[in-house]
């Protein structure tokens, strides 16, 4: 976290659309860790492997995080930067070469090993992409060996993801040069709605659909001057920089939350292979009107309520959209820790007038506003939710929506019971 003076604390307004403000703040952040992003990119990539190089509290908050049952082998561990290594007395290099030695002979089964930086490893500056290289000498082609910062300084726990998939887009294959286009997914989504995505392009006659992060490391994607990326989570700013640099084309849309913004993600895609509108609506029009009667007895709980979110996961944007326009509730404010404009745009053009978006954070200004707001349900990170509770506030964790399945048609409803949940448990306990 860093702190600057009040004066420091920027809000500067800028008016992206008619009816619409973003201020940015400056000062004191309250946000969770990148190394949390390990606990969904493990269960997605079957054959990989993540080596935190950190401290006990690092190793500590990912197994609290992860909840791994005792039957359970994880595929996530901590080489514990010790005092030793601290005080120069032993060669933190020598002993990172040797933590993975042991690793990868105990483990045959991995094919893809992470080195993660965190704090401490960046604090005594240890060059894990010059580990990676060294290491990557002795064990590919058997193993690859891949690096990325998890580091909790001056990052939002997302970018966690963000850095993992940026660094496998080098290693991708090249597509050929006469191959026709392709479509590439990027985002970790969770097996089942990936499955209904794949059936949903594959009845709108989209071929072929690859997916980033792929669930075993031997099918990563090809990528090349044909591909047309989706992204299916607006945190991956880095990734999407990358792709482009290996000449993948962006297809612009909301992002596939609720019924507009998943047949909105679908009819951009629909769009570039031009398939026609009887096809799109008799493939994508079954789960958009299931989607709708889902949400209807939702709406009726939340219509007319309001939500604050506070800046956690990157998701704020997109979420407050979906709860604006589909359930009807009122914006008090949207605060995201970054805004990604080309990446939200679709979003932000769709939020109501008048909705106060805040880039940044100055934690204790947002909680006066917050305050002062009296909000029915705030959205925010774990070290705000229990002293808001307290305070008569009615909250809900902003990691347990990248936790949970959201995406698409099918789980829209889940994605709106995850706001009604937390009224209905402050009634029950007020009875």
């Amino acid at each position: 976290m860093s702190a600057v003076p009040a004066s420091g604390c920027a809000t500067r307004p800028e008016t992206v659309r008619t009816g619409l403000t973003v201020r940015a703040e400056r000062g004191q952040r309250e946000v969770f860790c990148g190394l949390t992003g390990i606990i969904w990119l493990h269960r997605k990539i079957q054959d990989a492997f993540f080596l935190v190089v950190g401290s006990r509290t690092c190793a500590h908050l990912i197994q609290s995080a992860a909840g791994v049952m005792i039957f359970a082998e994880p595929r996530f561990a901590t080489a514990i930067i010790e005092d030793r290594d601290l005080a120069g007395l032993a060669d933190a290099n020598d002993e990172l070469d040797r933590a993975v030695t042991q690793l990868l002979e105990r483990r045959p089964d991995i094919r893809l090993l992470f080195l993660v930086g965190s704090c401490p490893s960046e604090v005594i500056k240890l060059d894990l992409a010059r580990a990676a290289a060294r290491l990557s000498r002795s064990f590919e082609p058997r193993v690859r060996i891949r690096h990325y910062s998890g580091s909790g300084i001056e990052t939002t726990f997302t970018q966690g993801e963000d850095a993992c998939l940026a660094s496998l887009v080098p290693t991708l294959p090249e597509a050929r040069a006469d191959a026709a286009p392709s479509l590439l997914v990027a985002g970790v989504l969770p097996d089942i709605v990936e499955d209904q995505f794949r059936r949903l392009f594959a009845g709108l006659g989209i071929a072929p659909v690859q997916f980033l992060p792929p669930r075993r490391s031997t099918e990563l994607p090809a990528v090349g001057p044909g591909t047309r990326v989706l992204l299916a989570q607006p945190f991956l700013p880095d990734t999407l920089r990358a792709l482009e640099e290996r000449g993948a084309t962006l297809l612009p849309a909301p992002f596939p939350f609720g019924a507009d913004g998943t047949t909105a993600w679908l009819r951009a895609a629909a769009n570039a292979w031009h398939v026609g509108d009887g096809r799109f609506d008799a493939v994508v029009g079954p789960g958009e009107a299931r989607a709708r009667q889902a949400l209807e007895r939702h709406r009726r709980e939340l219509a007319g309520r309001r939500v604050f979110l506070f800046p956690d996961s990157q998701l704020e944007v997109p979420l407050a959209r979906f709860l604006s326009r589909e359930l009807g509730m009122e914006l008090a404010e949207v605060g995201t820790p970054y805004l990604h404009r080309r990446l939200l745009e679709a979003e932000l053009e769709q939020l109501p007038d008048g909705t106060l978006v805040t880039e940044g954070q100055d934690v204790e200004r947002q909680l006066e506003r917050c305050r002062a707001a009296r909000p029915d349900v705030v959205v925010c990170g774990l070290g705000l939710a229990n002293p808001l509770e307290a305070e008569g506030l009615t909250t809900k964790w902003s990691i347990e929506l990248v936790f949970t399945p959201i995406h698409g048609h099918e789980q829209a409803a889940d994605l709106a019971e995850l706001f009604a949940r937390p009224l209905v448990r402050r009634l029950r306990l007020a009875v």
